[in-house]
């Protein structure tokens, strides 16, 4: 439902997941949850950490359906922005349905996936329809890879959201050629970082802030940085949760302007939060 008046921003999750066990889920797919998380439960955790936005990231698992992400946004327009999944062949119609909804980008989930060529045409076209959107593309890929696909996509004047600090598993080696280029994507202005889910690189908080400091320094500061509590944590729900996570990023940002500018200032500049829908 629509509040008359919106809410003040206090701080946004820039990724989270929603759905139901039972929702239809797409075939080969990695994870299967046995649980619901919903909209109601996500908005108790902004809640109880004193944030007031968030955006939902549509899951691998639902594929392009993403009906169960568009009613939550349809249902609260004012404190939700969205990140779909779809084909490269969706049509016009289809995106502006997703974008009155409060959609403001596409995600590639490409872990465990062939790479396939994001520079071939259908590929081209559909980013090349994202960008007068404003859109962002959001890529999940392992760090040594990410250079191979980036590039391209930006060529076709979309921002690019990477997420996860990139899933530098062991830590990011500046010896490594195909790190030192993940380093160099960085220095672009449409080139944005979650701060989100260090545990899936296996990186504990000591290792994250190293994280945080080398990518500090490719992209020039943290201005382009975004948190996400990657809620309910699939697969690792037995490790971490929200609080756990909200706790996770106040200590990896110890000063509280760079949390400001991390929760608040950045976000609401990529995903429109200060657009009334």
């Amino acid at each position: 439902m629509k509040a008359h008046h919106p809410p003040a921003l206090t701080g946004v999750d820039t990724h989270a997941h929603i759905f139901r066990h039972d929702l239809p889920m797409v075939p080969n797919r990695r994870y299967s949850p046995h649980y619901d998380a919903l909209i109601e439960q996500y908005f108790d955790h902004l809640d109880r950490n004193g944030l007031s936005h968030g955006v939902l990231i549509q899951p691998s698992f639902l594929g392009t359906d993403n009906s169960f992400m568009l009613d939550a946004l349809r249902r609260y327009p004012q404190r939700l922005r969205a990140v779909a999944v779809v084909d490269a062949d969706v049509t016009d119609q289809e995106l502006d349905e997703l974008d009155n909804a409060g959609v403001v980008g596409i995600r590639l989930n490409l872990v465990g996936k062939a790479l396939v060529d994001y520079s071939g045409p259908a590929w081209t076209a559909l980013f090349e329809r994202l960008a007068p959107r404003g859109w962002q593309v959001e890529i999940q890929r392992s760090i040594d890879d990410l250079a191979l696909i980036v590039p391209s996509i930006l060529a076709s004047g979309v921002n690019v959201v990477i997420d996860h600090f990139g899933l530098p598993a062991g830590g990011i080696d500046p010896n490594n050629p195909n790190h030192q280029a993940f380093l160099a994507l960085l220095a672009d202005k449409r080139v944005w970082l979650k701060l989100s889910a260090a545990y899936r690189s296996q990186s504990d908080l000591a290792q994250a802030a190293w994280l945080v400091q080398q990518t500090r320094q490719a992209s020039g500061g943290l201005d382009r940085c975004l948190w996400g509590s990657d809620w309910p944590n699939t697969q690792f729900e037995q490790h971490t949760d929200y609080d756990q996570q909200s706790a996770f990023i106040k200590a990896l940002l110890p000063d509280a302007s760079e949390r400001n500018q991390v929760l608040m200032v950045n976000p609401k500049k990529l995903f429109g939060f200060d657009v009334s829908r």
